[in-house]
């Protein structure tokens, strides 16, 4: 899909702009200067051909009453001539500023823009999109429309794109689109596009939107998003996409998560299937509550259907149906089943997934079918899918599937209150279906969030010493504690020896392990609470060894850890405090957080990575029988060894679950208790 013809010219004509001629900015005309009156005799400017002075004064021209310059009414040719206005070597020519062709007032705001910009330097590859907004461009709040916004967002990609490819490129998909601020009517947005890398035959280009008010000159950004882009050949050409030309340290780090995010594109259908799997699992076990079916609302309800005629300014450059307005359409038909939930005017927050299946062109039907798929208290998800009919196929009733999205929508915060959507239920199979799969999608968007943009955190280890164990001590454990008293634990997969689920508030995301034990809690206590047993359970601890010993509760461990596919290898230093109930009905508690060592330093094989909170709670339930429960909240040291879980491309931690259940079993008890 390409832009339209609009956001090309602001393009090309903004550079005219914004970098004006040399030669008329810098030194004026030689030949005007050395021989001033037959030079201009010889070469005249059609506004000067009439050369009479008195002439001039009795019909100025225009551009000169506009700007007045005294000195040029009062000295006609010699002296002007001769001494060049230095008001004319910095400002272009007054003539053109009066009036100005209309292209050049469509690219002005890309000079705002330009200023706005921190940097002020633009990649050789990237292409800049400016717009004022205006009241065409908003819907009914006065806001920028997202079908508008997506638009141009889709034009400068593959603007981008085929600045790179030198061919033809059309969109495979759009994803990724997180929006964190919402535009107004008179402000400016900036649109920069950047293919991040090139693979064979498609390139991943990266879009970065922005915006300026025009009074305060406050940048913000306003989304991030990632199009997939494919070489469109002429004839037989063959498509083999050039590398992109990195040049610098964010180029570099974009081009290596270009990688990762095709790598989870192309996962997505097996981690897909994988989580349905287990949510479908975690249904028939009984363990997904779905509350009093009689207060929620049928998705059926907010059904909506809507028909488009492709006409010819629906077209892009190739011919095609725009992919930008398919969008654009999509958009609008989500945002009508979204509001038939909530009674109100919710704001799109999130695109899980443009993605087009097949092409379309001028003359189609296309038909649009947008219902929510499932909501989740502060957001919902919207499900759109288009159908493109011929003339023909419109009446035989043989549509093509050409485009698909999920769309996540919210309701706008007012005197600081967040809304909530209406429960929803369903009442068909299908319905039922898409019910779980929004989960999941749900499920993976938070995997990608955490595993590609994971923020590097300040230090969590604080220095360890036996002056202030008992003040550590009690953090380890009431950290735990608050940890595992958190409400709205995920049933991620259910098993008949437990299960594994997942709590995210915010940007803090926490996993839990349950384990169903045939020993005493006491002897599950003693086993656990001796770390350098880990290795022998737990296929990520290489070694584990006691550093410094406290009380008899607190004792420090250096553990380093097996590296995750093939990168460096990590180590930790932990503290862990161990607590026996104090009544009946108490947990046993095992608690683990890092802290520094002046004798163990990082080394340069290894990443010394750090955990916050993470621990066993022990609970009996019977003589010779308990509950293990293993919580560990997730930073950017622990990430690597859960990311797979998160994502559904693994089942690491079900698989060390058993191992430690085996073990428990199985272990001859030798510590006493």
């Amino acid at each position: 899909s390409t832009g339209e013809t609009g956001p090309v010219t602001v393009l090309s004509k903004a550079f005219s702009q914004t970098t004006p001629e040399p030669a008329r900015q810098t030194t004026p005309d030689p030949p005007r200067q050395a021989t001033p009156d037959p030079a201009h005799q010889t070469t005249p400017e059609p506004a000067r051909q009439t050369t009479p002075d008195p002439a001039r004064q009795a019909t100025p021209d225009p551009a000169h009453q506009t700007t007045p310059d005294p000195a040029r009414q009062a000295t006609p040719d010699p002296a002007h001539q001769t001494t060049p206005d230095p008001a004319r070597q910095t400002t272009p020519e007054p003539a053109r500023q009066a009036t100005p062709e209309p292209a050049h007032q469509a690219s002005l705001p890309l000079t705002v823009c330009a200023q706005g910009n921190q940097s002020g330097m633009h990649s050789a590859g990237e292409v800049q999109m400016c717009q004022l907004i205006l009241p065409c461009h908003s819907n009914q709040l006065g806001e920028l429309s997202t079908g508008q916004l997506l638009k141009w967002m889709d034009s400068t990609a593959c603007l981008a794109a085929e600045r790179h490819a030198g061919m033809a490129c059309v969109t495979a998909s759009m994803d990724d689109i997180q929006f964190e601020e919402i535009v107004k009517v008179g402000q400016v947005i900036s649109i920069r596009a950047r293919v991040n890398r090139a693979f064979k035959t498609s390139m991943e280009v990266g879009i970065d939107v922005s915006v300026q008010d025009v009074v305060s000159s406050l940048l913000k950004r306003v989304c991030v998003a990632y199009s997939t882009f494919v070489g469109k050949p002429t004839g037989e050409q063959r498509v083999s996409l050039k590398p992109v030309d990195l040049r610098g340290g964010v180029e570099e780090l974009e081009h290596s998560l270009a990688s990762e995010r095709r790598r989870l594109r192309l996962s997505n259908e097996e981690a897909f299937s994988n989580l349905t799997l287990n949510y479908l699992t975690v249904r028939d076990k009984g363990a997904w509550s779905r509350g009093d079916a009689a207060s929620r609302v049928s998705t059926e309800l907010t059904r909506v259907e809507s028909t488009e005629l492709v006409l010819p300014p629906h077209a892009n450059h190739h011919g095609n149906t725009f992919g930008g307005q398919i969008m654009a359409w999509m958009e609008n038909a989500a945002a009508v089943a979204a509001s038939r939930l909530c009674g109100s005017h919710p704001t799109l927050r999130a695109v899980d997934m443009f993605s087009f299946r097949g092409p379309s062109a001028v003359g189609d039907r296309l038909v649009l079918k947008a219902m929510v798929n499932n909501a989740f208290q502060t957001r919902v998800e919207v499900g759109v899918r288009v159908e493109a009919y011929s003339c023909e196929e419109w009446n035989q009733a043989k549509p093509r599937h050409i485009n698909s999205a999920f769309l996540i929508y919210q309701l706008p915060n007012t005197e600081g209150h967040t809304h909530t959507f209406p429960d929803i239920t369903f009442t068909t199979q299908a319905g039922e279906r898409r019910y779980f799969a929004a989960i999941v999608r749900r499920r993976i968007r938070m995997a990608k969030k955490h595993i590609l943009y994971s923020r590097e955190e300040g230090s969590l280890s604080v220095p360890w010493d036996k002056s202030n164990q008992a003040y550590l001590g009690y953090n380890n454990v009431a950290g735990l504690t608050v940890l595992a008293g958190r409400q709205g634990w995920e049933a991620s997969s259910i098993s008949s020896k437990g299960g594994v689920f997942v709590h995210e508030d915010a940007n803090l995301l926490c996993m839990k392990v349950e384990m169903k034990v045939q020993i005493p809690a006491s002897h599950a206590y003693s086993l656990l609470s001796d770390l350098t047993l880990r290795p022998l359970w737990d296929k990520h601890y290489l070694s584990c060894e006691e550093v410094e010993r406290g009380n008899e509760e607190e004792t420090v461990y250096h553990i380093k850890c097996s590296p995750i596919s093939g990168a460096q290898s990590h180590d930790f230093v932990l503290l862990l405090s161990k607590r026996q109930p104090c009544k009946d009905g108490d947990p046993f508690v095992i608690a683990l957080r890092s802290v520094t060592v002046e004798t163990v330093l990082p080394v340069k094989d290894r990443v010394r990575s750090e955990a916050n909170c993470a621990g066993f709670l022990i609970h009996r339930s019977g003589p010779t029988a308990c509950e293990v429960c293993y919580y560990t909240q997730v930073t950017s040291g622990v990430l690597p060894y859960v990311a797979g879980n998160l994502a559904g491309l693994s089942r690491s931690m079900e698989d060390t679950a058993s191992s430690c259940i085996a073990f428990l079993e199985q272990h001859l008890l030798t510590t006493a208790f």
